[in-house]
């Protein structure tokens, strides 16, 4: 398992941006499928994005698409989620979540940074 701590969130006015970091424990981060969900206040968490192996790889929800962009430094054990453009809608508590590339499941995930964008 692997320990994930989040950082960055914040309030900020529609339209603004945040730069959520995810840092990982793990030396074999480069091994490690990396991801960004969230969860708005008594809804199900869902997913956001996704970066594999070494970033070459990317997928993003349909409401991400344009707006949010994930990256990695995997000198750092690093992951990101730039958010720009914020909505309303956008608020919720943003989790990091990782798995190994032979993995099916998430099996590893952060204690959550709150994200809140006011209209």
């Amino acid at each position: 398992q692997v320990q994930l701590v989040e950082s960055g969130g914040g309030s900020v006015q529609a339209g603004g941006s945040l730069r959520l970091s995810c840092a990982a424990s793990e030396r074999t981060f480069r091994t490690f499928v990396m991801g960004w969900f969230r969860q708005a206040l008594g809804k199900e968490r869902e997913f956001v994005a996704l970066t594999s192996w070494i970033g070459g790889s990317t997928s993003y929800a349909d409401s991400a698409k344009g707006r949010f962009t994930i990256s990695r430094d995997n000198a750092k054990n690093t992951v990101y989620l730039q958010l720009s453009s914020l909505k309303a809608e956008d608020s919720g508590v943003y989790y990091c979540a990782a798995k190994s590339v032979t993995a099916t499941t998430w099996d590893s995930w952060g204690q959550g940074t709150q994200v809140t964008v006011s209209s």
